[in-house]
């Protein structure tokens, strides 16, 4: 029988690889929607709703798979969700009409609810000290958009869109037996049968848990549209062919999932508000700046000439100001998760369902507005201006709320046991 020790490596490593397949899936139409974009002649606001539909079923899905990871263990839920997908994930290169795409979206969507099963698993297996951070290596399975981003392109470009869900339905198959093999289940991990879905559920009388609702809508729901929406706003934007947009896109994706283990420790040693003050102030600065659309002024002076400026930012700052967002929000999404673990501990799996929801729906309502927006108005920037928009209101929740000054207070008394003892 392997150590404990052991099992929590193998656990953790084998989830984050299922995680980073099941995101890649997830996010897999913000490549492939382009040709098909192309082919079926649809509109901004179609390819949108297009890229978006499996993220609404993998919303939907984080609350009650979340439940039944805290009832059933999390190996034999995450087991069959992947598993789930393979089939649907296949049938979408014989699709031919958008109405087949978005129904075969919402199956393969099932993927993003592998988050709230995925993060409690992961959860059960460390201490509370360790915990933010587990979390935060689990978490990096968000690179699983930059993997697509890099692999997708290439495949589309070879052979044709079509084989990227056949490639995709293989990996996800080894995945499956890999996770199923190098995975232990601990009976003392689920929840008694005597708590039922009501008191799993009455947690959400907390009117705390719906803030952190808030900032996760914004720091992994923009994320999410940005990874669906950057490849095609690179295309349309600065001119480049899907190779090039989809590898400057991965400049925001990849770091932005990747360093979210970073922040899961950052979380643990700084605490979670900490962290999530700092995300949302850096967010609120970047995005000012992207939102500002390219502008020509013509200045007429006192003597009749006139003077042309061009005011924008141009693509080089605009990538800097997306990278630095990425890896804002790569933070954010493991700090929100920390205060779960600390102010939830026993619920995390429902706890991680409900908020996993908040952001999820963020990633499936966005990108339908960022098209449907665009369509109106013509303005490639309005994406980020709404974004800047949503963390105006996260920032001003979090001043209203003294969640700064509790923070405070916390410290302080912290600083006065230390100084007893």
């Amino acid at each position: 029988m392997p150590s404990y020790r052991h099992q929590q490596l193998s656990v953790l490593t084998m989830n984050t690889v299922g995680f980073t397949a099941c995101f890649a899936v997830w996010v897999m139409f913000s490549v492939i929607g382009i040709p098909i974009k192309t082919g079926l002649n649809l509109s901004d606001t179609q390819f949108g709703l297009l890229a978006a539909t499996p993220i609404l079923t993998g919303s939907i899905l984080r609350l009650p798979l979340g439940m039944m990871t805290d009832r059933f263990g999390g190996r034999p839920v995450y087991f069959w969700l992947m598993t789930s997908i393979i089939i649907p994930l296949f049938l979408i290169s014989k699709a031919t009409e958008y109405w087949q795409f978005l129904v075969l979206g919402l199956f393969v969507g099932v993927a993003g609810a592998s988050f709230s099963v995925g993060i409690a698993y992961t959860a059960r297996w460390f201490s509370k000290e360790t915990a933010g951070f587990a979390m935060g290596i689990f978490g990096a399975g968000n690179a699983g958009a930059a993997l697509t981003k890099f692999v997708a392109p290439s495949i589309v470009v070879a052979w044709g869109w079509e084989m990227v869900p056949v490639i995709y339905a293989i990996a996800m198959t080894v995945v499956v037996i890999l996770f199923w093999f190098f995975t232990y289940s601990d009976e003392s991990h689920k929840v008694e049968s005597s708590i039922t879905v009501r008191d799993q559920l009455a947690m959400l009388k907390d009117p705390v848990v719906w803030k952190y609702c808030q900032y996760y809508s914004l720091v992994f729901g923009g994320f999410v549209a940005l990874s669906l929406w950057m490849t095609k706003y690179y295309m349309n934007t600065y001119g480049h062919g899907i190779q090039e947009a989809a590898l400057l896109a991965a400049i925001f994706v990849l770091p932005s999932g990747v360093i979210r283990a970073l922040g899961g420790w950052l979380s643990d040693k700084f605490g979670a508000h900490q962290v999530t003050y700092w995300v949302m102030w850096s967010s609120l600065i970047c995005l000012f700046f992207m939102s500002y659309p390219h502008t020509e002024l013509i200045i007429t002076t006192y003597q009749g000439s006139q003077i042309h400026l061009n005011v924008g930012i141009n693509e080089y700052v605009f990538t800097a100001l997306l990278f630095v967002v990425g890896i804002a929000w790569g933070f954010g999404k493991a700090s929100v998760f920390k205060y779960l673990s600390d102010e939830f501990p026993d619920r995390i799996g429902v706890m991680s369902g409900v908020v996993g929801l908040a952001g999820g729906m963020g990633g499936f309502l966005l990108p339908i507005m960022f098209g449907f927006i665009l369509d109106k108005t013509g303005i490639a920037t309005t994406a980020f201006m709404l974004l800047f928009g949503i963390t105006l209101v996260s920032m001003m929740w979090m001043q209203l709320s003294g969640e700064r000054d509790r923070d405070r207070a916390k410290k302080r008394q912290f600083s006065a046991l230390d100084t007893l003892e």
